[in-house]
């Protein structure tokens, strides 16, 4: 089943954020296990406040790619550029598609 992890946080650091996941997301290219598909959405309401949307195969492969050490240095560095605290949601996705 499909799953996808839900990251809630605000920044005014959005450009070094991107840059980190931009070279992350290069020295991880074709590693399995990894995130399949990445949505970042901005509240605007709240400019300063972001969702972060990763999909991965499975739950099983999220956690795995959570343990990884690159994922942890990645974090650490993310959270460094955020305002408070993050706050992660985890779904099991039970229905995708079009619209009819």
């Amino acid at each position: 089943m499909k799953f996808v992890q839900i990251i809630d946080f605000e920044t005014e650091r959005l450009d070094e954020m991107q840059q980190l996941l931009q070279k992350a997301g290069e020295s991880n290219a074709g590693r399995p296990g990894g995130p399949t598909h990445r949505m970042l959405l901005q509240d605007r309401d709240n400019p300063r406040r972001y969702m972060a949307l990763i999909e991965f195969d499975s739950y099983e492969e999220a956690m795995s790619n959570s343990d990884n050490p690159e994922t942890a240095k990645l974090a650490e560095q993310l959270g460094a550029l955020c305002i408070g605290e993050r706050v992660y949601t985890n779904c099991d996705v039970r229905e995708m598609g079009p619209l009819k």
